[in-house]
């Protein structure tokens, strides 16, 4: 059985509905098994952005890296979250969910803004910084391989506990996501 396959009978619900996804997944599969390999990708890759165009914002993923990555998914996770004083925080996190407009010449954009608020490990909030980012993505499709990559350098901290939240900001929608990471400044 073909991945395409494997994900069609996976997402057949209990009532034998098929939905798009369903849907999709069957024609890029009647596409790929005719060799239409480019055809049976846009078909998925256009279903999976209409579907995700219906999901919530969200947060799917927010790691600490040991340096900037280098592309959606191209990043090494830090082995710890204990950070030396004057060490660059650097994050890689995935927004899910973002809202795609139309934009002028028959494209798509998405915007996005980041704003940060260092709290304790209680929720004290010991510093805030408002559009401490900013991405705009534009583009021909619904683009779900998005990332941002923020960088915190945080001057002469105490060691101790705290905790890294970034407000995430979908500008289309209004709609918030929050990622909340844990850290340690060690001696």
């Amino acid at each position: 059985m073909t991945f395409v396959a494997a994900l069609a009978s996976a997402l057949v619900p209990a009532s034998g509905f098929a939905g798009p996804l369903v849907e999709a997944a069957k024609k890029a599969e009647e596409q790929a098994a005719a060799g239409d390999t480019v055809g049976a990708h846009n078909t998925i890759r256009d279903a999976y952005g209409a579907f995700a165009a219906t999901l919530p914002f969200s947060i799917g993923k927010a790691v600490f890296v040991s340096a900037p990555p280098e592309g959606y998914g191209m990043y090494a996770a830090r082995k710890d979250t204990n950070f030396k004083a004057g060490e660059a925080l650097i994050s890689y996190v995935e927004p899910v969910g973002l809202t795609w407009r139309p934009a002028d010449g028959g494209s798509l954009e998405s915007h996005f803004t980041v704003d940060l608020e260092l709290t304790d490990p209680k929720g004290t909030k010991l510093a805030e910084q408002k559009a401490f980012g900013s991405f705009d993505f534009k583009g021909s499709v619904r683009n779900q391989e998005v990332f941002a990559k923020l960088t915190l350098n945080l001057t002469s901290p105490p060691a101790g506990d705290y905790v890294l939240r970034y407000r995430f900001r979908d500008t289309a929608s209004g709609a918030v996501a929050i990622s909340q990471q844990p850290f340690k400044i060690v001696p």
